[in-house]
């Protein structure tokens, strides 16, 4: 038989023909044996190899034996067998695997044998215990007795290599997977080989310490009682548990621990100078990638271990709730609760990877203060009590029609909704409560923004997509710190930046440790002037190539000008633009008409035939025909009182550009609704509250940065109390239903309804045009605000994982050497506005004088809530007596 694999290939692609068990097979030269057989079907057993890591050849158990024609044509056997994964397809070349081949089974069967001498027997207790490749292959390759009776080698266990990742060393195979990861994929080598024969063992690795492992404690879990800083000693070392407010529960930032040699026991002090800015080792954001491709459990991810057994848990495939990026997730539960999260395979989108935000950060789902029940605010008690649904249904019923005839309701639903549940929202803001006044945009936005949404993004479909990125002869990133706020786009332009040399450069105030691993470049911005760095030389000869892209996150909103310029600089050098908001609803929000001017569909409010089409799908005569208000017009009109009511899906105050405005405007309301998953800042001063859905309980689609729908289904019901909790759009629907209205009965009807709206193609918002604008002029004792949320920070959405919350950079305060001199004391900074201060621990930088940059909400920097700032900003930087800190401040390496 022969299976020839060149119907589509491109004329270009050099194919090789070689056997294999007797199978003629052609393939792109270049293939690996492995890979070559996988196309035939064959499987040879492996533990080192994986698709999207450099062969290794490490574990051996891959071994075939290989014949080659010689110069007279002959088959010439090579001497012994050889590694498949490693081992490139030749002209003429026999392979015989396991299936064919006596020799290759009977070398299988030895490498097996080495493997097993010192592995221990804890099946039963190993999480790995039940989806063990080395289990599998035992049982088909392995022998059925041992020959080895000598004491096996066993090591202390567990190594904390991480608050979140434990090392069992006896279990390791040595296959390298973990290391390479690190190393190429994710570009944090801090694990690594070490020792030789007998003694090798994977480790942490530190400049000057090999053979050595650093010793973690237990994470603190936070509770409301222990959340003060509690210095204390530990036989570690000397450690302060929870003292930095960064790193959330579970805190442990290591000021002095020791390196434990394990052969001869001695140890040696390591201070912050080996670790990382994070303050303690393995800090990485795609540690949790490691635990899921080990393929003997020596690596465990700590909020699993000993949790339950794979043939306990019922899988269901879901799409990540946090970035843009849309990842595929397999989300895996056992009696009503999620108790684990895996990376799915989607080549298109993740491949086989996902950030640890992604992986852990599910048990905000289940948290203590999760809803249950409606409430409703007591007419007598002023206090929101228990209801029933019918009773909940006609309050906030009677309630918003009393608000829409007193001044009108304002809607504010959030970015991290399903389509769905945006669909719904924009339908019942039009029809139910007959207004424009809806904006998803909880975070700082701007008028601009919203008419490059309208004009570039809404309605565009699948336009710059993940496989573009490999594509790209180079990318301006703008606005967007890609580790930070889109982990797989990261991954995807690392892959490239290793494969190709991808040109990679960044408009920020610094370069980031993300901007490094990509061999970045970074053109220095002081925020306020990207419009104009936008139109220099510099960032124009960034766009090289034949395909180059502009990377333009949500963050360019705070920048007067910056989109109008990346519009401007991507027509000028040919480049592809596309947007890449941080939050995972955003993009569909944009495509469901979440915005003020902006029907389904990108479809302008203001455009007659637009709204006659929608209003016809939505069986409705008429629409509001005025722009309505955005956000800040919102917020606004509600503290003034000229809006009666608001309409309030997930959002947090501290989020948006003003949290006091906010606050004065809930207050200020006569009538709120809120939908929330779990009770927020919103819950006080709400007069009727909906339980609704989290992702897991729900079926939904999120629509990615690209453009590309992500659908997911339910994958348990009702996980924090009795039967199926309603998702956003069917408690609209309730609602509108007891108006009087009949809408979408099910979400499934919504994503139908806007499928069959479509995309406009009619006249547009017309595109930006907006001048640049310019940074702000700080005089001496202030700095221009620049900002940004990292990956993993204060937001809800990580609550209750302590072990997570442990790898979480370190809140600090960048600035440059002649911006700290003479405002820093004691190695920290005072940073203020009339509305607050903040006190951080400086880090000096490389960067622009005259900027401080600041987590937006990590730790005690809550930038927002607390200074009431956004990026651009002019801040006070507190005085000193010293005049010189460079050198104390300086962050850890």
């Amino acid at each position: 038989m022969t299976v020839t694999q060149n119907d589509a290939a491109p004329a270009a692609v050099e194919l090789v023909t070689l056997t294999i068990d007797d199978i003629e097979v052609s393939v792109p030269k270049g293939t690996l044996v492995i890979r070559a057989a996988e196309e035939l079907g064959i499987a040879i057993p492996r533990f080192c190899d994986h698709p999207l890591l450099a062969p290794a050849g490490a574990c051996r158990q891959c071994l075939v034996e290989v014949s080659m024609p010689g110069p007279d044509g002959s088959l010439r056997p090579m001497p012994k067998p050889q590694a498949s994964c490693t081992l490139e397809v030749g002209k003429g070349m026999v392979v015989k695997t396991q299936l064919t081949s006596p020799v290759a089974d009977k070398a299988q069967r030895g490498v097996m044998e080495l493997l097993l001498i010192n592995h221990p027997l804890d099946c039963p207790v190993c999480d790995k215990g039940g989806e063990c490749p080395l289990q599998n292959q035992a049982m088909a390759n392995g022998q059925a007795s041992s020959r080895f009776t000598e004491t096996k080698r066993t090591f202390a266990k567990p190594i904390r290599i991480s608050t979140q990742v434990l090392l069992d060393r006896e279990r390791c195979i040595l296959c390298q997977r973990c290391t390479r990861f690190s190393k190429e994929i994710a570009g944090d080598p801090f694990i690594d080989l070490q020792m030789r024969g007998a003694k090798q063992q994977i480790g942490t690795f530190s400049p000057g310490i090999l053979g050595y492992h650093v010793d973690l404690p237990e994470p603190t879990v936070r509770t409301p009682e222990n959340l003060e800083p509690t210095p204390s000693t530990t036989e570690q070392g000397t450690l302060q548990t929870g003292g930095d407010e960064s790193r959330g529960a579970g805190h442990a930032h290591v000021t002095g621990t020791y390196a434990t040699d394990d052969i001869d026991g001695t140890r040696t002090t390591i201070g912050e100078s080996l670790m990382d800015e994070s303050g303690q080792p393995f800090a990485s954001y795609f540690s949790g990638n490691t635990v899921q491709i080990c393929p003997v459990g020596a690596l465990t991810g700590a909020a699993y271990r000993f949790r339950s057994r794979p043939f306990d848990l019922v899988s269901s495939p879901g799409v990540c709730e946090h970035c843009a990026s849309g990842c595929a997730l397999r989300v895996d539960h056992r009696r009503g609760t999620v108790v684990r999260r895996l990376a799915a395979e989607d080549p298109a989108v993740n491949e086989d990877w996902n950030c640890d935000k992604g992986r852990w950060a599910f048990t905000w789902q289940t948290a203590a203060d999760r809803l249950t029940t409606p409430l409703v605010r007591d007419a007598q008690s002023g206090e929101l009590e228990p209801a029933s649904w019918p009773y909940a249904l006609q309050v906030a019923a009677a309630g918003l029609a009393a608000a829409r005839d007193a001044g009108g309701v304002g809607v504010l639903p959030g970015g991290r909704l399903t389509v769905e549940d945006s669909y719904a929202y924009s339908k019942f803001a039009r029809v139910v409560l007959g207004t424009n006044d809806v904006d998803f945009r909880a975070r700082p936005f701007s008028a601009e923004e919203e008419q490059f949404l309208g004009a570039h993004v809404a309605g565009t479909g699948l336009t710059v997509t993940f496989a573009d990125l490999e594509a790209a002869s180079s990318v301006l990133l703008v606005g967007l710190e890609v580790e930070e706020e889109a982990a797989s786009v990261f991954l995807r332009l690392r892959k490239t930046v290793r494969a190709k040399g991808l040109p990679v450069a960044s408009l920020a105030a610094y370069a980031t440790r993300g901007l490094e691993k990509l061999n970045g470049t970074l053109l220095p911005t002081v925020p306020g002037d990207e419009a104009a760095v936008l139109g220099t030389a510099a960032a124009r000869d960034a766009l090289s190539g034949s395909a180059p892209l502009i990377l333009a996150g949500s963050r360019l909103a705070e920048a007067p000008g910056a989109l109008s310029a990346a519009l401007a600089l991507a027509t000028a050098t040919g480049a592809r633009l596309a947007w890449v908001p941080r939050r995972a609803g955003e993009r569909g929000a944009v495509e469901a008409g979440l915005l003020p001017s902006l029907l389904p569909g990108g479809r302008p409010v203001a455009d007659a035939q637009a709204r006659v089409d929608v209003a016809a799908a939505w069986d409705v005569e008429t629409l509001p025909a005025e722009p309505g208000r955005d956000l800040g017009g919102i917020l606004a009109a509600a503290a003034s009182g000229e809006l009666a009511g608001l309409v309030v899906g997930g959002v947090d105050p501290d989020d948006l550009p003003d949290p006091a405005l906010a606050r004065a405007a809930l207050e200020k309301a006569q009538f709120v609704v809120s939908l929330e998953v779990r009770a927020s800042d919103v819950t006080p001063f709400a007069d009727v509250v909906f339980p609704v859905a989290p992702p897991a309980e729900k079926a939904g689609t999120y629509l990615n940065w690209e453009g590309r729908w992500r659908p997911f289904g339910v994958a348990l019901l009702g996980g924090n109390g009795d039967g199926r909790v309603l998702a956003d759009a069917e408690v609209l629907d309730a609602i509108a239903a007891e108006s009087g209205w009949l809408g979408l009965r099910t979400p499934e009807q919504a994503y139908t309804e806007l499928a069959e709206l479509g995309a406009w193609d009619g006249p547009r918002v017309a595109a930006p045009a907006e001048s640049a604008g310019a940074a702000a002029a700080p005089v001496r004792g202030e700095a221009v605000l620049a900002s940004w949320s990292l990956l993993l920070d204060k937001g809800r959405l990580q609550d209750g994982e302590p072990y997570l919350a442990g790898t979480a950079h370190r809140a600090v305060a960048r600035l440059s050497a002649a911006t700290a001199a003479g405002v820093v004391t004691d190695g920290t900074v005072t940073v203020s506005t009339d509305a607050g201060s903040l006190q951080l621990p400086v880090a000096v930088t490389d960067m622009p004088d005259g900027v401080v940059w600041l987590p937006a909400n990590s730790g005690t920097s809550t930038v927002r809530a607390t200074l009431g700032a956004t990026s651009g900003a002019v801040v006070r930087l507190g005085a000193t007596t010293a005049a010189d800190t460079t050198e104390s401040s300086e962050e850890p390496s």
